[in-house]
């Protein structure tokens, strides 16, 4: 099964929220209930033994507005902005795994749509989506406080993301990249998310074992995939929770305080 890259530009399914967020200048807004609800978690008691912590990237650590970039990558190749997003859908899976460049991608739409995919336009295009991406990205106010955090108690962290190639780029800008040991970003190593090897190449990456590692996403599919792996999972949903019971094997937060909370009690 191929998953979806989530830099993309295929419309509401990956719409942003709280794109216009800045980092506020006076450290994390408080985003949830107090910790006092999760102080009984089965997760607490495993502070002694965690080592690590895989995160993901897209609506944990921060957001984008990518209808920006939907709007003005078409423009720039002179496409058709429809067309553009309907032959770009069917190119996420390889732009995911790295099968792709974006270049290549941008290629293919052009020529699909009878445009000349000249190599200056296609380098200019593929810049564009690189200074867009790191423009439109914001991190969420909590964001930094808990990559620090996660290094201040010692645990290796492993960022980890269905992207395609820009994604590393943005990470290294803001600032995520440095409170890093390692970027498992799936369109570098050929797995994503929920398949177990891209989790397993993330647990080899820092020397840990699925026993002593967390997760960390807002999708449910992805956490699942890290339990059946043996890892505990934590999944982080900023928006309004649907009401329904959270499935079995994870608990869900509303922010990353809440998240670390559940983890170290």
């Amino acid at each position: 099964m191929i998953h979806e890259a989530r830099d993309d530009q295929d419309g509401a399914d990956h719409e942003h929220r709280d794109a216009g967020r800045l980092p506020s200048p006076h450290g994390p807004l408080p985003l949830g209930p107090s910790s006092a609800r999760l102080k009984s978690s089965p997760y607490a008691d495993r502070v002694d033994r965690l080592e690590a912590c895989l995160v993901d990237v897209y609506e944990t650590l921060l957001s984008c507005d990518f209808s920006r970039i939907r709007g003005t990558l078409p423009k720039l190749a002179g496409v058709d902005a429809d067309a553009w997003r309907e032959i770009y859908r069917d190119l996420i899976p390889a732009l995911t795994l790295g099968q792709l460049t974006k270049a290549e991608a941008f290629a293919r739409i052009m020529a699909a749509t009878g445009v000349q995919p000249r190599p200056d336009l296609l380098r200019d295009l593929s810049d564009r989506d690189r200074e867009l991406l790191v423009a439109c990205s914001r991190l969420y106010d909590d964001a930094i406080p808990f990559l620090k955090g996660l290094r201040s108690r010692g645990i290796k962290i492993a960022v980890v993301s269905n992207c395609s190639e820009h994604t590393h780029d943005m990470l290294d800008e803001i600032g995520v990249a440095a409170l890093a040991d390692v970027l498992v970003l799936s369109c570098e190593v050929g797995a994503a998310k929920p398949d177990a090897e891209i989790f397993r190449f993330a647990l080899d990456s820092l020397g840990v074992s699925a026993g002593t590692a967390a997760f960390v996403d807002d999708q449910a599919s992805y956490c699942a995939g890290a339990v059946a792996m043996g890892i505990s999972a934590v999944r982080l949903v900023r928006g309004e929770i649907d009401g329904a019971a959270a499935p079995e094997g994870f608990g869900v937060v509303r922010s990353l305080p809440e998240a670390e909370t559940m983890l170290f009690g």
